[in-house]
């Protein structure tokens, strides 16, 4: 079982969390779904919700913003080790920061900002909690992907950012696709998809959380029994048996089976 104590290092997806308009609803979808045990935060937590895999932080789910408009979504944290130095670095690098970096009661400092491209994201400066404590485990996230309008002015803005160095395995016309690493030629810890090119239609930029699962299909079907809608249905790869849920309330996110592959990897996935 893949688990993580302690801060993660900067720029290293290390926490996902949906905004919902109905925390209760998404509670029991998603323990339905994945098995967390949810937990009631503190009362000054603002109605925001603890999913525990195996006992460990596994995720979160949140109410959306008083008064600001938006689509219930999953979100991509990145670690930070200071929320402050990234705000500054987004902004300069050509992105938004939405409202400047604040404290989250004594468990950490973060922000929201959205690349040049307008995929939104989050920044977790760690303090008493930590981000996840497990992942690449059924039921846990395993994977992050920027799908991007502007794949090539994304992998700079990340790079000015986080420092993130890219390995293109992609075809370079009709699958232009790249993982990203915190040092050139390490492992990769998340990838960029050109929504510009090839199938897909996508008509905007954003950040993809994908969770493992024990079972493609099975999680689908169960997903739809609970209220959600497949967006994707479930197709083989070399990275294992995937398809793609929209939630009951909106909010996208992808499942992988990833015991389960179909045909060789790409030249240096």
């Amino acid at each position: 079982m893949p688990t993580h104590d302690g801060s993660w290092p900067q720029g290293t997806p290390c926490w996902v969390d949906t905004q919902v308009d109905d925390t209760a609803r998404a509670r029991e979808f998603y323990g339905e779904l994945f098995g967390w045990e949810v937990q009631d935060s503190p009362p000054d937590a603002g109605g925001y919700l603890l999913a525990l895999l195996g006992g460990r932080p596994a995720a979160g789910i949140g109410p959306k913003p008083d008064g600001m408009a938006m689509p219930s979504v999953w979100t991509t944290y990145f670690a930070a080790d200071s929320a402050d130095a990234i705000a500054e670095k987004v902004t300069a690098a050509g992105g938004v920061v939405f409202m400047p970096p604040f404290d989250v009661l004594d468990v950490g400092r973060m922000f929201v900002g959205a690349d040049p491209a307008g995929a939104a994201f989050g920044v977790w400066e760690a303090k008493a909690h930590t981000g996840a404590g497990i992942y690449n485990e059924p039921n846990a996230y395993c994977w992050n992907e920027l799908h991007t309008l502007q794949y090539k002015q994304s992998q700079e803005f990340y790079a000015a950012v986080f420092g993130w160095n890219y390995t293109e395995i992609g075809d370079g016309a009709n699958f232009v696709y790249s993982t990203f690493s915190l040092t050139q030629g390490g492992d990769p810890v998340g990838g960029m998809n050109d929504s510009a090119t090839g199938p897909g239609g996508e008509d905007m930029s954003y950040w993809l959380t994908w969770f493992q699962v024990d079972g493609t299909d099975a999680a689908l079907d169960k997903g739809v029994e609970l209220g959600a809608t497949v967006m994707m249905g479930a197709q083989d790869s070399p990275f294992g048996r995937m398809g793609i849920l929209q939630g009951p309330q909106g909010e996208v996110f992808g499942v992988i089976d990833t015991t389960k592959t179909v045909g060789e990897p790409p030249s240096g996935a």
